[in-house]
C-alpha cells in the first residue's frame, strides 16, 4: 500500500475510533448525536474506500504477468541506416525506461520493427479498428486493462494476452504499439515519452522515400 493511502486509512481508523468513543461516553442519545454519529461513520467508511481504491490504482503495485515469448529484435530488411539507428535507440530506451514488454512499429503497410518479447510464430500484424481509430483521430489510445476491451485480440499478433497496450499514431500511415507487463502499468510520463518519440520517428520516416526507408522495389 502506498504511503498516501496508508495516511488516509489511518485517518479513517482514528475517526472511527473517536466516533465509537464519543458514543460510549454519551449520557444519552439525542437525535443530533445520532445524526453526527452516522455522518462520522459514513466519513470513516468513505476514507477507507479511498485508501483501497488508491492502492488498486497505484501502477507500481501491479504484478507483472508471465507472458510467453522470447526476447528478440526484428528489423525490416534494407532499412535506411539512419532509420535503423533511430529505431534501435528509441526502442531500447522505451524497453528499459518504461514497464514495456514488447514494441512494434507499423509503417506504410508493413512492420518495420519488433523488439522485446516476441511471440511464437510469424503472425502478420494488420491494424484493426482500434489502431485505425488512433490514426483517423490522430490521438493516443491507452488500453489500461485489455481484458475490458472486446477488440483486444487485434494485438495478439504483437504478443498474446498483453495486459496493457499504448497505441500512438504515426500520422495516417502507421502506428507505434507498446505492450506492458501488467494492467495499468503505464504512467502519464510513459505515454508522453512514447508520443514524443513517435513524433520524432514519424518526422524521420516521412523525410525519406518509401524505397530508401523500407527497401521497397520501385515500380
Amino acid at each position: 500500500m502506498p504511503t498516501p493511502a496508508r495516511v488516509v486509512l489511518g485517518c479513517a481508523l482514528v475517526l472511527l475510533a473517536l466516533t465509537l468513543l464519543n458514543a460510549g461516553l454519551a449520557d444519552s442519545f439525542t437525535p443530533e448525536l445520532e445524526r453526527a454519529e452516522v455522518l462520522c461513520g459514513m466519513a470513516a467508511v468513505g476514507l477507507m474506500l479511498v485508501a483501497v481504491l488508491w492502492t488498486r490504482a497505484d501502477p507500481t503495485q501491479a504484478k507483472p504477468r508471465p507472458l510467453s515469448g522470447k526476447q528478440g529484435l526484428q528489423l525490416a530488411p534494407a532499412l535506411d541506416e539512419a532509420i535503423r539507428e533511430e529505431l534501435a535507440w528509441g526502442s531500447h530506451m522505451l524497453l528499459t525506461a518504461t514497464p514495456a514488454a514488447t514494441l512494434l512499429v507499423f509503417w506504410r503497410d508493413q512492420v518495420i520493427l519488433r523488439r522485446g518479447l516476441l511471440g511464437d510464430g510469424d503472425a502478420a500484424f494488420t491494424p484493426g479498428p482500434i489502431c485505425r481509430r488512433a490514426m483517423d483521430r490522430q490521438t493516443t489510445i491507452s488500453l489500461v486493462n485489455t481484458t475490458l476491451f472486446p477488440g483486444r485480440h487485434e494485438f495478439d499478433p504483437v504478443l498474446d494476452n498483453l495486459p496493457a497496450v499504448l497505441i500512438v499514431p504515426l500520422a495516417s500511415e502507421g502506428v507505434l504499439i507498446l505492450g506492458g507487463w501488467s494492467e495499468r502499468c503505464f504512467s502519464q510520463a510513459d505515454e508522453q515519452w512514447l508520443e514524443g518519440w513517435g513524433a520524432r520517428l514519424r518526422t524521420k520516416l516521412e523525410g525519406v522515400t518509401t524505397e530508401a526507408c523500407c527497401g521497397v522495389d520501385p515500380a
